[in-house]
């Protein structure tokens, strides 16, 4: 099991406990567009999905792991690795904190940076790129703080609520690899 401590936070794997909580994000229809999510999801379909949450991220080619506070086991928030990709050595990376009140207190900032430093060390990865909406300054901010540099911008790439927006690519490389 995977469990990486930072200062006020941890991560870690997705539990049975967290079926109500993966729900609601995954039914937020306000976070839909950050996550290309288009329906709605069952409680069955994320019971199975978190039944199959023991595979590796070689097997399901990602990884998404719980945002807790370092007082409790609640999950506040998703950190992802996603499109897995090992013979290219990279991945996406994605992040949400479910509740406002949780946000701008430094907590996306720590768990981006263990997973970061799980991707690069533990994982060998060379590369971490995240897609972002161009409007979203907090989560630009989030990322080129820890050196995601903007590598370019996909045109009318996302279409939503009937117009077509675009999304732009920032990328990390590990310059240790």
């Amino acid at each position: 099991m995977i469990t990486l401590q930072g200062k006020n936070i941890y991560l870690r794997a997705l539990e049975p406990e967290d079926l109500e909580f993966v729900f609601a994000v995954e039914n937020d229809e306000s976070i839909w567009e950050f996550s290309n999510t288009q329906t709605p999801y069952s409680r069955f379909l994320i019971r199975q999905y978190l039944e199959n949450a023991h595979q590796d991220i070689y097997e399901a080619k990602q990884l998404r792991l719980a945002i807790c506070k370092n007082d409790t086991f609640e999950a506040i928030g998703l950190i992802d690795l996603f499109e897995y990709d090992p013979r290219n050595n990279r991945a996406g990376i994605g992040i949400v904190i479910k509740n406002e009140g949780n946000r701008n207190q430094g907590i996306g900032s720590q768990a981006l940076e263990l997973l970061i430093h799980y991707s690069f060390r533990q994982l060998n990865l060379k590369q971490l790129f995240a897609n972002i909406n161009p409007k979203n300054e907090a989560s630009i901010a989030l990322f080129t703080n820890f050196g995601f540099e903007k590598i370019g911008i996909k045109k009318q790439w996302n279409l939503i609520d009937g117009v077509y927006k675009d999304e732009a690519m920032f990328q990390l490389i590990n310059q240790q690899s």
